[in-house]
This record gives structure tokens, C-alpha cells and sequence, in this order.
């Protein structure tokens, strides 16, 4: 019942929620020499899950590593501009994703209600 009740939307919070660990790490990461930024291709990764795949199969199939516009000598690829940019976007999809979620939840709750 839940995969049919959150359609997709479930898939699409926990991907949100594995890519912010990924940009989380890179802003860590940004004085780190030789660490190499990564990102997961959100898009690659919920079209992998809904075909079947799972989680960690559709994150391993869809991360990819970051190619910077100026690389920095120590080797590090992590573009602070370009990190909080996508983190910032991936935030607000999630939370647009965990509204549409709780949106879904309340409509079944009034339901069994009877409101």
C-alpha cells in the first residue's frame, strides 16, 4: 500500500536525503587535498529505482565525480559556489517533497476519519 498511497515521491525524498550526505561531504571536504567532489544524478538514480533497482544500486549506478571549471592545485575538485548551489536546490526539493508527502498523509488521515 505505501508505494501506491507515495507513488514516487518516496523514492524521490530517500534520494534527496542519500544526495545531501554527497554535498554534505564535498563542502566538508572543500580543504581536503586530492578529494575529488561527487554528485549523484538525481534524475538517473529515480528513473534506476523506478525500474527496480535498489537504493544503493541506483546511487552506485548514478554518482558520479564532479568535473571542476578551475581546479585547484592540491588536487581538491570541490567549487564552493558549486556545492551550496546544488545543496541549497536539493534542500528545497526535499522539503517540497516531504510537504507533498505530508499533504498525501493528512488527505488519508481525514479520510479514515471521515472528514
Amino acid at each position: 500500500m505505501g508505494d501506491s498511497l507515495f507513488g514516487i515521491h518516496g523514492m524521490a525524498l530517500e534520494l534527496r536525503a542519500q544526495r545531501l550526505g554527497v554535498l554534505t561531504s564535498n563542502i566538508a571536504n572543500a580543504a581536503t587535498p586530492g578529494y575529488k567532489a561527487r554528485d549523484i544524478d538525481f534524475s538517473g538514480a529515480l528513473k534506476a529505482m523506478t525500474q527496480g533497482a535498489s537504493v544503493t544500486q541506483a546511487i552506485g549506478s548514478a554518482t558520479q565525480y564532479r568535473v571542476p571549471v578551475m581546479p585547484a592545485l592540491d588536487g581538491n575538485t570541490v567549487e564552493m559556489s558549486t556545492e551550496q548551489t546544488a545543496f541549497a536546490e536539493n534542500a528545497i526539493g526535499y522539503e517540497a517533497t516531504l510537504n507533498m508527502l505530508q499533504d498525501r498523509v493528512n488527505t488519508v488521515n481525514r479520510a479514515l476519519k471521515g472528514e
